[in-house]
């Protein structure tokens, strides 16, 4: 049987091919994330947790973190780091609404569900007053773009295999500012970490 060969895609329906880094996913957390993660100084909620680094990560810390993901497989490795994991979507009624200081949109999930604009206006929800939403951006050049994507990957013996369509979205540094402020947020600081960008959100 076929495995994959560790390559992934995220393909988009606008033609786009872009090269997920799944084996940094998979790692522990980098020093340019590390760096970023010293904003958190409260409870914090990992939006969109994955295989649980950044959770971790702020655990390891000392901060109070629960990691939030859609995949149980997420949520399991997630929680064999030793970290708390519920599996809900976002979207869903969570613990502790309205009083988390930071939510966690890092990895590229600010395109849960499509629409940049509604994810952050959950965020938003979710904190208390004073608290900030963490997203990471890519560098200037697609502004924002919502459509359909899938994974594709390329199996050992060469065949090239595609997961079921979902929506998705892409924002950018420059686009970050004028959708955070549809939803009544301000953003605070813009971090660049190692040709990585990451913004800064409260309250406006």
């Amino acid at each position: 049987m076929a495995t994959t060969s560790g390559a992934h895609w995220l393909a988009g329906n606008d033609g786009s091919w872009i090269r997920l880094p799944t084996d940094r996913w998979h790692a522990t957390a980098e020093p340019a994330l590390r760096a970023v993660l010293r904003r958190c100084g409260g409870p914090t909620l990992d939006v969109g947790c994955g295989p649980g680094r950044v959770t971790r990560a702020l655990m390891a810390a000392g901060v109070t973190t629960v990691g939030v993901d859609v995949c149980a497989e997420a949520v399991r490795r997630t929680r064999a780091r030793g970290a708390v994991a519920l599996r809900r979507d976002v979207f869903d009624p969570l613990p502790g609404e309205g009083r988390w200081g930071h939510a966690l949109l890092i990895d590229g999930n600010i395109g849960i569900g499509g629409d940049p604009a509604a994810l952050l206006r959950r965020c938003r929800e979710l904190v208390h007053p004073h608290g900030t939403i963490l997203v990471e951006v890519e560098p200037s050049g697609p502004g924002l773009w919502r459509g359909e994507s899938h994974v594709a990957y390329r199996t050992t013996d060469g065949v090239l295999r595609c997961g079921p369509w979902f929506r998705w979205a892409r924002l950018d540094q420059l686009a970050l500012p004028g959708v955070a402020a549809t939803v009544g947020l301000v953003v605070r600081d813009l971090l660049d970490r190692d040709g990585r960008w990451f913004g800064v959100l409260g309250r406006s």
